[in-house]
């Protein structure tokens, strides 16, 4: 790239990011009518678009498919008539919610007859950085909406039709409600640089959200002093307790497993107590194989069932984010805890157990985000926490854990009001 062009996406970046700062001021007293007729106009928009964004999204596919990318990234990227009446119906369940924004959160009285609150407030300007999944254009953007905040968003490369057609209708809910036109920008480029770009702009971004792996994680740890929310890699366990019921178990697996197994809340490993290892494994097998996964194990679990294949070390720290499990037999809750803080994201981690005493061990002990009872992984969404969408699942332990929506989007401060008080 030459100079010119390095000098012309800084340009860019820094238009989008004055641009995202004046739009941030004007969102921050928005009136809680005017962001939900934005998000109820772009929800329309999205249905009578349809057929342009699937248009644009056959383009996509057609390029994903074209450069080799694996079935589990493709199914992330793919976009349909349900999937975008899932987009449009986010959209207006986040309408729906309650305004987080100047929210008295708590109130209190000094003996001195100060009266203090804390209120909520936005954080400002968010820069959304994310990979394949083209409806985080339309989550993103809504929920920043909601709760006040300008959003920068630089989706994938594999993605730029898409989320350009879905950014097409969140502009149309700007338009009809009045609100300023860089309340949601879509980064209009795929130069990578854009990225770096983004991460200096330190004057203009208050938060930066990545939806990537590791090493989108340690790019932004190096390079920008912009707060970030974290989100790692969804390494996701199941452990099943001797009290576990076995039908609960199998179906619970496959649909953790199998359901969708390019979201970060797929579970990748199961972990089995050894009492029951043998009666429940070969079952459990049966559904994974039957709905096409493959089944990696220790020697124990392979000495147990002959169709499991050999796990190496690398498999404990997968994600595979494809049809793929990896299988260990464990003594008993602690040593599944031992290898869930071994190896684990601290993303998503659920017990299958009758057992009250376990789960209550489990709960307590188990480091992450969200920790699940009896229930698939899978339901490791904000949409399914009744939050409308999710900007992503913080697996961080500051300001915000586990799945972002609204009310994690925002900050608070103190409103102090006296009637003259002097401190002595």
């Amino acid at each position: 790239m030459s100079a010119l062009e390095k000098n012309d996406i800084a340009a860019l970046m820094q238009d989008l990011g004055k641009a995202a700062k004046a739009a941030a001021a004007e969102l921050a007293t928005a009136t809680t009518q005017a962001k939900n007729t934005a998000l109820r106009q772009a929800a329309k928009s999205l249905r009578d678009r349809a057929p342009e964004i699937m248009e644009a999204n056959a383009l996509d596919m057609t390029a994903g498919e074209q450069k080799g990318l694996k079935g589990s990234f493709l199914d992330r990227l793919m976009l349909n008539e349900d999937r975008i009446e899932a987009m449009a119906a986010g959209l207006e369940s986040i309408a729906d919610l309650p305004d987080p924004v100047g929210v008295t959160l708590s109130e209190w009285d000094r003996p001195n007859g100060l009266q203090i609150e804390r209120v909520s407030t936005p954080l400002g300007v968010i820069g959304v950085i994310y990979e394949s999944r083209p409806n985080v254009t339309a989550d993103a953007g809504a929920l920043c909406l909601k709760a006040g905040h300008a959003v920068i968003l630089r989706g994938g490369s594999e993605s730029f039709h898409s989320s350009g057609a879905i950014m097409a209708a969140l502009a149309d809910g700007l338009k009809v409600a009045g609100l300023p036109d860089a309340a949601i920008q879509l980064v209009p480029t795929r130069d990578r640089a854009a990225v770096g770009e983004l991460l200096r702009l330190i004057d203009y971004v208050d938060v930066i959200v990545p939806r990537g792996g590791k090493s989108l994680i340690e790019r932004i740890t190096t390079e920008s002093r912009i707060p970030m929310f974290k989100h790692l890699e969804g390494i996701c366990h199941i452990y099943v307790d001797e009290a576990a019921n076995p039908q609960m178990a199998r179906d619970i697996i496959v649909n953790a497993k199998m359901r969708r197994t390019g979201i970060c809340g797929a579970a990748e490993t199961l972990l089995i107590q050894r009492s029951v290892s043998a009666l429940m494994l070969g079952g459990i097998v049966d559904d994974l194989i039957a709905a096409g996964c493959e089944v990696r194990g220790d020697e124990e679990a392979q000495a147990i069932d002959a169709r499991i294949i050999a796990a190496t070390d690398a498999d404990w720290d997968a994600e595979y984010l494809d049809a793929i499990i990896s299988i260990r037999i464990v003594d008993d809750v602690q040593a599944a805890l031992a290898h869930i803080a071994r190896h684990g994201s601290q993303h998503t981690d659920a017990i299958i157990s009758d057992n009250d005493k376990t789960t209550a061990i489990f709960l307590n002990q188990v480091d992450s985000a969200i920790v699940m009872v009896n229930a698939s992984t899978q339901f490791a969404d904000g949409g399914e926490f009744g939050m409308g969408a999710e900007i992503g699942i913080s697996t961080g332990k500051l300001h915000a854990r586990g799945p972002v929506g609204v009310e994690q989007l925002t900050s608070f401060k103190y409103v102090v009001r006296g009637t003259g008080q002097c401190r002595p």
